[in-house]
Formats: C-alpha cells, structure tokens, sequence
C-alpha cells in the first residue's frame, strides 16, 4: 500500500487531480444523522459527515474500516452500509487555504450506516471538535450544502 504523502507531494495533487474519498451518513434509530463541526479546511466551520480519503493501493474494503475506526472510534465493515452514491464535491479552498486557486476536487462515495448513541460513545477530535445528531431535514445553513445534498437522497 502507498505511504502517506508529504505536504509538497500532497498540494501537487490537491492542484492537478481530484481525491478520492469516502463520506459516512451515520443515522440513528430516531432518523437523525451523526455531523461534526470541521476543523480544517476544506469546508472548515461546517457541519459535515465523517469521512475521509482512500488511499493509494488501499482496497475499498479496507479504506472502509480504517476511515469509520478514524472518523467514528469503531470498525464498521463496508459490507454491512449502503452505497447512497458516488458525489463530487467542489470547494474554492483546500488544506492548504485559499492560495491554491483551482481550489479542492473530491469524488466522494458516500455510504449510508445505522449507528446507535452507545456505538460512537468516544468520537474522535482530530478532524472535528464537536459533534451532534441532526434531523435529515434541516435548512441549518452552518450544515454544508454538500452534506444536504445527502439527505435529498436518504
């Protein structure tokens, strides 16, 4: 499997192709979908789904499990969600702020899973510094038009 890139590496490919990644819309038994407020960018400040990018050489199977162990504290095998869909998600900015002027690209295969409250007891803090359960049909504008656009489709 690939290694993680360095910062120059991983700005090249920022600027010249777009990420692949999966995002997970974690729902609950009362219908509601698991959001944290990002810490970085892009779409810092917003509330989004968990989620995160596939490696090189890394199986989807096995990028699966590693972001859900990541982003949620518990290893969720991939066969056991569904595929909502496969999204591209565009931002102006990146990780690497606004000075990157073709901005971020994202393929993103978003896949829906049921999560009870004891499940996901210890989220993670690394990617986002606060979480909260959100009813599909909120018109929070603090909850990113990419992740609205997920719940169109549940």
């Amino acid at each position: 499997m690939g290694g993680l890139l360095g910062a120059a590496e991983f700005r090249t490919v920022v600027e010249h192709a777009p990420l692949v990644a999966m995002d997970l819309i974690v729902l609950n038994d009362r219908g509601e979908v698991l959001l944290g407020r990002r810490l970085n960018r892009p779409a810092q400040g917003f509330w989004f789904t968990p989620g995160g990018r596939i490696r090189k050489g890394e199986s989807l199977d096995d990028a699966f499990l590693r972001i859900s162990r990541d982003e949620l504290g518990v290893s969720v095998p991939r066969a056991d969600v569904r595929l909502l869909g496969v999204f591209e998600h565009f931002y102006a900015d990146s990780a690497f702020a606004e000075d990157i002027a073709s901005g971020t690209h994202y393929v993103v295969l978003a896949h829906q899973l049921r999560l009870d409250d004891e499940a996901i007891a210890r989220l993670p803090l690394e990617q986002h510094d606060e979480y909260r359960w959100v009813d599909l049909r909120t018109t929070d504008l603090s909850v990113h038009q990419h992740v609205r656009d997920y719940f169109e489709l549940s």
